[in-house]
């Protein structure tokens, strides 16, 4: 009895020392402990996604990859693989699984090492959120504590679905929805029950459990995670067995978007860094931008259709890289350099890379990225590779495939319209193209290059290169503005320029070093005659073009003022051509261009909404007030916010200039150096080519009432393009491209005639009024102050008073 009471004794003395020990644990760590309410309002790092008007994602950006689901969005049958691999327990313990903390503390006691670690969910939560991951008793208290704490401030719901979206898992996935994405491609509630088991395991040791750096350790522990959920009744056999048996399907995924459009990404990547600093690779905003996803899809589409047959008029420039022979006893698939080359070389604008195995007299052999061997026939791109020597010339006609290529030669391919394989090369042209919306300058489509995998550098908003001839409009828009008229008359004749700022003699040319003589604007612009461009620029200034270009939108801050300002030698960017042209397609109005249209934050709220400036014809009329009677106050306060109340873009060009330029660049689409365009067969469309000296750049811009879409070609590294080159040939090709599915829907659209046009028949050689019935006379249209008001007549007076006679019908 007396050992009995000593037992009871000692037992209770150690029970309340060891109760009296938590207490002073407790009242030692408690005042340090965390608020666990803030789990309440935890804001998990989250990726920026950027999608496009339609809500198609094109881009993902942030440190951690996360998608956060609800609890009531998680599968069932995953829930019971995690409570399997973690805490079966869970759901009704109170934040501290006794049995468990015991079973890890005999596991310390009889191996001398740390084993399971005992913990809840709950536990890993307070661990995850709030505690370091070092391994100390000290850390292990504030964690219980923890846990309790959370068990009291949240349901258990709410503390799974903290665990499930916050927890690392390999490859910088954050929470099982990213993992899923990351692993297998799709969301979670698409996977199968081996791929939930696979998932759960990864948490115990993410580096070496997930199915892509440890697939035998993963697969090893999917199946002790399956084991359990039979033992605990969640799955029956049959199911064990199969889901046991499947094999590991996992591969790296990376963010699952609609289609490539890289670079408007990475241009709303710039932007949202500027307005929210490194928050917004973190806090899950949602950017919905302007671009549109089928003209963003057709746009990179024509850019790398356009450079590819830029590409074959030049020649083959013969493979990319010549690898050692494969060892020709050795069969196709164990020639791990040829596999391994292969598996470095990314896919080039949808050109993959392939080696030469064999050559054959009409044929050759190649091996894919993808393992298999197929076959190019010599009428599939072999035949027509002649050898690339200068931008001018080509090699002979090769005559066997021999001729082309060699067993080794690393080379792009591509599938034809039969559906065969073909010849190809990845274009060292470089080109871009931008599309504007005219009415308020949102950015419809944006491509920087041949492919941002290729180069990040954007050619569309950094390429700095002359526009040449695609200037011009505005020389001549310019001078309209100044009295001149589309029928005013400028010598096409040499000239000779004494220009100390250009440092040397200047003596520009036309195009085929023809010169026409006195020749009226319209049919110079129509033609691109550079030198009635520069005697323009003579007679009007270059400070009154400087002035009038910059109120247009232009930065002319680092214009040089010289006449070589007439053939557009000052370098611009697409964007910057393709919003000057807006101007002229939009009636006279300056927009700018955007990109960002709205940003959502994580919570689906929106945080900021595009205010451009916006096209408002009705806002130029003169607002009536109440006290002239005209009005009623409701239609005043309607009539206080025009243009659904977004700021009127303002005017910077006269609607009459704006008409006349218009009707000028359709006749270089109906008869001028665009009449490629023609194949559109729309009477609404207008636009003006553009080549700089080598031919160095060639352009193409232009214009429907609806879209602006600025093309540009050229090389990175100013080499010429060819002597055969211009911008109707090189840039051209890619806008029609572009604007035939732009327009595809769209109504035809003719310009109104604004007040204060006239039309006036003149004599086409000297821009003067044409007699009554004098042949080969045509039409014009003026300004009405600027119409011309007498006519070419031995008898000045005579004439005179005919003129006078002829101008009152005219303008009465």
């Amino acid at each position: 009895m007396r050992f009995l009471r000593f037992v009871l004794i000692s037992a209770l003395l150690g029970t309340l020392g060891g109760l009296w020990g938590l207490a002073g644990i407790y009242l030692y760590l408690s005042p340090n402990l965390p608020d666990v309410e803030t789990l309440r309002d935890v804001r998990l790092q989250t990726p920026m996604r950027v999608y496009t008007r339609e809500g198609d994602l094109i881009g993902q950006f942030g440190e951690q990859k996360r998608t956060p689901l609800p609890f009531d969005e998680i599968p069932p049958a995953f829930i019971e693989a995690l409570l399997a691999a973690e805490d079966d327990n869970f759901f009704y313990h109170r934040g501290v699984d006794f049995m468990g903390l015991a079973r890890a503390v005999s596991e310390l006691v009889l191996t001398g090492q740390k084993g399971s670690g005992g913990s809840t969910l709950t536990m890993q939560v307070a661990r995850n959120y709030f505690l370091s991951l070092e391994r100390t008793f000290m850390r292990k208290f504030n964690e219980i504590l923890l846990a309790i704490e959370i068990e009291r401030a949240l349901d258990k719901q709410e503390i799974f679905e903290l665990y499930f979206n916050r927890v690392f898992l390999g490859h910088r996935a954050y929470g099982f929805e990213a993992a899923s994405q990351v692993y297998y491609g799709k969301s979670i509630s698409e996977l199968n029950l081996a791929q939930y088991a696979m998932l759960a395991g990864i948490p115990k040791a993410p580096s070496r459990n997930n199915p892509i750096s440890g697939p035998e350790a993963g697969m090893e522990r999917r199946n002790w995670i399956l084991g359990r959920m039979l033992t605990l009744g969640y799955i029956d056999q049959a199911t064990y067995n199969t889901a046991s048996t499947e094999p590991v399907t996992a591969t790296h995924h990376g963010a699952q978007l609609a289609f490539s459009a890289h670079y408007a990404a990475e241009m709303a990547r710039q932007e949202m860094l500027q307005l929210y600093g490194i928050a917004a690779y973190n806090d899950g905003y949602h950017v919905y931008t302007t671009i549109s996803s089928d003209l963003q899809q057709v746009a990179q589409r024509a850019v790398i259709d356009g450079l590819i047959t830029y590409d074959k008029r030049h020649g083959f420039r013969g493979p990319e890289r010549q690898l050692p022979p494969a060892d020709p006893n050795v069969p196709a698939p164990s020639r791990p350099d040829w596999e391994q080359a292969l598996t470095e070389m990314p896919v080039i604008a949808g050109l993959p890379p392939a080696i030469v195995t064999a050559v054959y007299d009409d044929a050759v052999a190649v091996l894919l990225k993808d393992g298999s061997e197929q076959e190019i026939y010599w009428e599939n791109g072999l035949r027509q590779a002649s050898r690339y020597r200068t931008e001018n010339s080509r090699g002979a006609a090769p005559k066997a495939p021999a001729d082309v290529v060699a067993v080794g030669d690393l080379i792009r391919v591509t599938r034809n319209d039969e559906d065969e394989w073909e010849l190809a090369q990845v274009p060292a042209a470089q080109a871009a193209l931008v599309s504007l919306d005219p009415s308020n300058g949102a950015i419809r489509s944006i491509v920087g290059g041949m492919g941002f995998e290729l180069s990040k550098f954007n050619r569309a908003i950094q390429a700095q290169r002359q526009p040449g001839s695609n200037f011009k409009p505005f020389l001549y828009a310019a001078a309209l503005d100044a009295g001149f008229t589309a029928a005013s008359i400028i010598n096409d004749a040499p000239v000779v320029m004494e220009d100390t700022s250009l440092e040397e003699t200047w003596r520009p040319e036309n195009d085929g070093g023809t010169f026409n003589g006195p020749t009226r604007l319209r049919w110079a612009l129509t033609k691109s005659r550079n030198l009635v461009s520069i005697r323009l620029l003579q007679q009007l200034g270059i400070p009154a073009l400087i002035s009038y270009v910059d109120q247009l939108g232009f930065n002319t801050a680092e214009f040089s003022p010289n006449l070589s300002l007439a053939l557009g030698t000052h370098a611009m960017t697409p964007l910057e051509v393709a919003t000057g042209y807006a101007v002229l397609a939009n009636g006279g109005y300056r927009v700018e261009p955007h990109l960002i249209a709205r940003i959502d934050d994580n919570d689906g709220d929106t945080v900021f909404t595009a205010d451009p400036l916006t096209v408002c014809t009705d806002c130029e009329a003169p607002a009536a007030t109440v006290d002239d009677g005209e009005l009623s106050m409701e239609q005043i306060l309607a009539a206080s916010t025009p243009n659904n109340g977004l700021p009127p873009a303002p005017r910077v060009m006269d609607a009459r200039i704006s008409f006349i330029m218009d009707s000028i660049l359709r006749d270089v689409i109906t008869r001028g150096t665009g009449r490629r365009a023609l194949v559109l067969e729309r009477s609404d469309i207008a636009g003006k080519t553009g080549t700089t000296n080598g031919p160095m750049d060639a352009w193409f811009s232009g214009y429907s009432p609806e879209v602006v879409t600025t093309t540009w070609v050229g090389f990175d590294n100013y080499t010429p393009l060819g002597r055969r080159e211009f911008g109707g040939t090189a840039a051209l090709p890619i806008w029609i491209d572009y604007m035939r599915e732009a327009l595809q829907g769209l109504p035809v659209e003719e310009p109104q005639v604004p007040p204060g046009i006239v039309t006036v028949r003149i004599d086409p050689d000297t821009g003067l009024l044409a007699r009554p019935g004098e042949s080969g006379s045509i039409e014009e249209y003026f300004r009405q102050e600027y119409a011309p008001r007498q006519n070419t007549s031995d008898d000045n007076g005579a004439a005179q008073n005919r003129d006078d006679d002829l101008v009152k019908d005219i303008f009465d």
